[in-house]
């Protein structure tokens, strides 16, 4: 079979990712190294090559516009319509099979999502409920507090407060939130999550049926897994199935919101015979930028290891700014552009500020409360499901505590 078409738009090591045998795969792909691409090829080379029926895929990314990317180039590669392919974000997969098995995970068929707002409404008047003061139980941290419970799959049951009252409230204001999105019909981003896994595994039957369904589970951004993330995806795993995860243990940036960088290890641990393949052919960055960037992850404690080049030359030299602060370092930044400078100059002559120069100024207004609270999640993506009439945004209904 002439496979040219799948392989000659990449390089050698990306040949080889896509290629691959049949077995676990763990792909380091560095910076703007073509991870997308090696995706999409992958599944093009499973239904070309291997003979994988499109319906025994199941393709996860971390944001709607990854997935809408990853979808329209398999749709164009291989000539198919993307309706019935089961690629999406985390919480879209788990959206969508918490609509066709609402009654296995103790949900009403038209349950409704809250978004962040929504949540933390729902959290303040469950506070205010209890008698409590919501300037001392900040809805925004009670509400963390119980996402980042979730995310370590974990129930009010399965927490234990060992003396701390605080602690102990918290596991309390948790416990009556649950109860109180249950009687309302209501789920959060981190319930999708958390519901999914626990019927996938619970459910009689259910585990099996996808397991024997997708034989070809990928996973892209794998490095930003959580825990829960970590477990769903291994629910969906089964012995005659093939995991392909791609990720880079250098760019975790979201251990804040609970990713774990381990995973990658993790994920050499508990599947047998891993194969390894690096993507370090960089095509965003000049030589000298790349050179700096891997002395300085080099001494990295805990990495599998790679080192990022480009065959596009050395480029300019390096220089070293020393900025008095964030705004000092923005308007370093700014000037960097010409032609962004003389923007900047000619709007300040019209005092109109520059969408950037009102986002800077905007930090040094931010309240010392508000600046060391907790930071605000960036809201997860969900896709749509068919006949689903609860979305995300949607206002949640009139919820009784």
């Amino acid at each position: 079979m002439d496979v040219s078409h799948i392989l000659a738009p990449l390089n050698d090591a990306q040949r080889q990712a896509v290629s691959a045998p049949l077995l676990p795969t763990l792909v380091l792909a560095g910076a703007g190294s073509g991870k997308t691409r090696v995706l999409t090829h992958r599944v093009e080379w499973l239904v070309q090559v291997e003979g994988v029926s499109p319906h025994g895929i199941l393709a996860v990314t971390f944001t709607n516009k990854a997935a809408a990317e990853m979808r329209h180039r398999i749709e164009t590669q291989l000539g198919l319509p993307s309706a019935p392919l089961w690629i999406g974000t985390f919480h879209g997969i788990c959206h969508r099979l918490l609509r066709l098995h609402w009654r296995e995970a103790g949900l009403p068929q038209g349950f409704q999502i809250l978004d962040g707002e929504d949540q933390q409404r729902l959290v303040k008047k469950i506070i205010r409920g209890l008698n409590l003061d919501d300037t001392r139980w900040v809805p925004r941290e009670v509400a963390w507090f119980i996402n980042a419970q979730k995310d370590e799959g974990l129930r009010p049951q399965h927490l234990k407060d060992d003396g701390d009252p605080t602690r102990h409230q918290l596991i309390k204001l948790y416990a009556t939130y649950e109860d109180t999105c249950r009687r309302n019909g209501v789920v959060d981003f981190a319930e999708l999550l958390l519901r999914c896994y626990e019927i996938l595994r619970e459910a009689p039957g259910l585990g099996e049926h996808y397991r024997a369904r997708f034989r070809h589970v990928l996973v892209d951004e794998f490095q930003d897994t959580n825990t829960i993330q970590y477990n769903w995806m291994k629910a969906l795993v089964g012995s005659a199935s093939v995991p392909y995860v791609v990720g880079d243990d250098d760019q975790s940036i979201y251990r804040w919101r609970g990713a774990r960088v381990e995973n990658l290890q993790q994920y050499r641990k508990d599947f047998h015979d891993v194969q390894l393949f690096r993507l370090e052919q960089n095509y965003r960055s000049t030589g000298n930028i790349l050179d700096a960037a891997n002395a300085i992850i080099g001494n990295n404690s805990g990495r599998i290891g790679k080192k990022l080049w480009t065959s596009e030359g050395k480029g300019a030299p390096l220089r070293l700014f020393r900025a008095y602060n964030e705004r000092d370092e923005a308007e370093f930044v700014i000037g960097q552009d010409p032609r962004v400078d003389r923007a900047r100059r000619q709007a300040r002559r019209q005092r109109h500020p520059l969408p950037l120069e009102r986002a800077v100024a905007g930090v040094r207004r931010v309240p010392a409360r508000r600046a060391h609270s907790v930071p605000r999640v960036r809201r997860p993506a969900v896709l749509r499901a068919p006949g689903n009439q609860g979305r995300a945004g949607v206002p949640a209904p009139d919820l009784e505590p």
